[in-house]
C-alpha cells in the first residue's frame, strides 16, 4: 500500500527572523515550503498543492484561491488579514485565522507614547531645543492638560479598549465609536459610546483602532477631517489605507489639523516623495507599534500552531469566518 504525504504548509512570505514556524510544522509531522511571494501568481505557483497557509503579506485573492484545491486553511502572520479574499476563502470552504493577541500590549503602549507625545508636543520641543530655542510657551504652544482634553478612540477591540483604558488612567475623558460593540459594554469601561460624527467633532485627539475593510477604507478623508475641530490631534497604529494620505498633509500644511503621529501608511515603506515626511507636526515610526522581542518570539509561534491545531481537529479560536464549515459540507456545519 502507497504511503499518503503528509499535508503540506507552504509559509507565502515572511521577514520576520528564525525558523521557528518550520520546527513547529515538522516537529508536528507536517512537510514545509518556504517562498518568497510577492504577487498573487507567486502564490498560485508556490502553493499549488499546499494544505494551509501561512502568509504575512502575500495576497491571497479569489484568483489564487480557484487554483489551490487542497488549500483548507491560511493562517496569518499578524491581526490584519485585508490582504486575504476572506468572502472568497469563506465560499470555498476555507478557513482564516489571524494572530489576534500577540502585540496587544506593545501596539496599545505605543499609541499611548504617541497620544502622550502630540498632547505635550514634544516632537517641536525637541527640534526648538536642538535648534538652539528654549521657550516652552512659544515651542509647546497647544499642550494639553489631560483632565481637560477628550481621546476620541475608534474601534473598541482588544487594542482600542485597552488603549482607552489606558488613556482614562492619564485623565482623559475618552469618547468611543464602535458600531460592533454594545455601547452597555462601553459604559461599563467607564467611557462614552459615540457616533462617529460626533466623536470627530468634540476630540482632540483622534485614535484609529479599526480593521482595514471596503467601509473604513479613508475613513478619515477630506470631508471627515474637516469635521474635526480645529487643532485636533491624529494617531495611527492601526492601518495606513484608514487615511488618505494627501487629504491629512494638507491640513496639516493649513494648521486645522495641529499634529499627527503615524505608524502606517498607504505605502509601505513611506516613500520618499510623501507629502507627510515635511508635513508640519508629524510624528513617524516605521511600522513598529507591534515590535518587542517578546512579541517577536510569540507572533510565528502561534501563527504555526494554529496550523497544527486545525489540522489535528483541534479548536481554532482565531478563525475570522467561521461560517467557512457551511460552505465545506455543503450546507451543513
Amino acid at each position: 500500500m502507497a504511503m499518503t504525504e503528509p499535508p503540506l504548509v507552504v509559509i507565502t512570505d515572511s521577514d520576520l527572523p528564525g525558523d521557528e514556524p518550520e520546527r513547529i510544522l515538522r516537529s508536528a509531522g507536517l512537510r514545509v515550503r518556504r517562498a518568497s511571494c510577492r504577487r498573487a501568481e507567486e502564490v498560485a505557483e508556490a502553493a499549488r498543492d499546499a494544505t494551509a497557509l501561512l502568509v504575512q503579506w502575500a495576497p491571497i485573492t479569489a484568483p489564487v484561491l480557484d487554483r489551490l484545491d487542497r488549500l483548507r486553511f491560511v493562517s496569518r502572520l499578524g491581526i490584519g488579514y485585508d490582504m486575504i479574499d476572506l468572502a472568497g476563502a469563506t465560499a470555498r470552504g476555507i478557513a482564516v485565522a489571524n494572530t489576534p493577541d500577540y502585540c496587544v500590549e506593545e501596539v496599545a503602549a505605543h499609541t499611548i507614547a504617541m497620544v502622550m507625545a502630540l498632547a505635550r508636543r514634544l516632537p517641536g520641543l525637541d527640534r526648538a531645543v536642538r535648534g538652539g530655542r528654549w521657550s516652552a510657551t512659544g515651542d509647546g504652544a497647544g499642550a494639553l492638560r489631560p483632565s481637560r482634553a477628550t481621546v476620541a478612540v475608534i474601534g473598541f477591540g482588544r487594542i482600542g479598549s485597552l488603549v482607552a483604558a489606558h488613556a482614562a488612567a492619564l485623565g482623559f475623558r475618552v469618547v468611543v465609536h464602535d458600531p460592533h460593540v454594545d455601547e452597555a459594554a462601553v459604559r461599563a469601561a467607564g467611557h462614552k459610546p459615540s457616533q462617529l460624527e460626533e466623536a470627530l467633532a468634540v476630540a482632540d485627539i483622534v485614535t484609529l483602532h479599526v480593521p482595514l475593510t471596503d467601509l473604513t477604507r479613508h475613513l478619515l478623508n477630506g470631508e471627515t477631517i474637516a469635521r474635526m475641530r480645529p487643532g485636533a490631534r491624529i494617531v495611527n497604529t492601526c492601518r495606513g489605507e484608514l487615511i488618505d494620505e494627501t487629504a491629512l498633509a494638507g491640513a496639516l500644511a493649513s494648521g486645522h489639523i495641529a499634529a499627527a503621529a503615524l505608524d502606517v501608511f498607504e505605502q509601505e515603506p513611506l516613500p520618499a516623495a510623501s507629502p507627510l515626511r515635511d508635513a508640519p507636526g508629524v510624528l513617524l515610526t516605521p511600522h513598529a507599534a507591534w515590535y518587542s522581542p517578546d512579541s517577536l518570539q510569540e507572533l510565528p509561534r502561534r501563527a504555526a500552531r494554529q496550523i497544527v491545531d486545525f489540522l489535528q481537529g483541534r479548536p481554532v479560536p482565531s478563525i475570522v469566518n467561521p461560517e467557512y464549515a457551511t460552505a465545506r459540507t455543503g450546507g451543513s456545519a
